[in-house]
């Protein structure tokens, strides 16, 4: 279990509240709209009403004992950039904060941002991928690396994943195989493909779009 701030309790905020609640996260959320609050009430620890671009403000959370910092704060770049560099400057370990464009990104790294996340452009980004690329079922993105969700190419199926050779001929890793009754992870070479498996690959960004291509 760990502690997490977060401040802004936006859609972006509220949702992050929810997924950390769901894993068992100690959350502290602050917002200077009351409003805001009440939704994320029975999803986290405590909340407080306040102006985090306050100093006065931030000082008495106890910013140096929380695990992260998320400014979440989407309509106002200017209190997002102050509070981002007050809580560095107030001895916060890890800060995270919600950019809409790479100015802001730069801006937001350049005073004590330690990551920045783009909510609208990495959901997008997401949607377009699984949207582009027939037989995609989910992604994940890894930098400059991918994890897909995928369909096993037709001349695959009834053939092994030895007799394939996929990591020489396609330079993807096959992470693991959902099938109909469960999931294999981490398949040995002899595993046969059947027309209906999921396949997990991994691989970098050029070597999945080729691959992707295939399908």
């Amino acid at each position: 279990m760990k502690s997490f701030l977060i401040i802004g309790m936006g859609k972006f905020g509220h949702y992050l509240c929810k997924e950390l609640s769901s894993l068992g996260n100690e959350i502290l959320a602050v917002d200077v709209v009351e409003e805001c609050l009440m939704p994320c009430l029975p999803l986290v620890t405590s909340a407080q009403i306040g102006d985090c671009t306050k100093p006065e403000v931030l000082s008495e959370l106890g910013i140096g004992n929380f695990d992260r910092c998320f400014v979440c704060i989407g309509t106002n770049f200017q209190n997002s950039l102050e509070i981002t560099s007050l809580l560095k400057e107030m001895g916060a370990r890890w800060v995270v904060s919600r950019a809409s464009t790479d100015v802001q990104a730069k801006f937001l790294l350049k005073n004590g941002a330690d990551e920045v996340v783009y909510p609208e452009r990495d959901i997008a980004e997401r949607i377009a991928k699984k949207s582009s690329a027939s037989h995609v079922f989910d992604f994940v993105d890894l930098g400059n690396y991918g994890i897909y969700e995928v369909l096993p190419l037709r001349d695959w199926v009834g053939k092994s994943i030895r007799e394939l050779n996929v990591r020489v001929n396609y330079n993807i890793s096959i992470l693991g195989i959902r099938e109909k009754d469960g999931s294999v992870f981490m398949p040995d070479a002899e595993y046969r493909f059947d027309g209906e498996d999921h396949m997990m690959v991994m691989g970098s960004d050029a070597d999945l779009a080729r691959f992707l291509k295939k399908l």
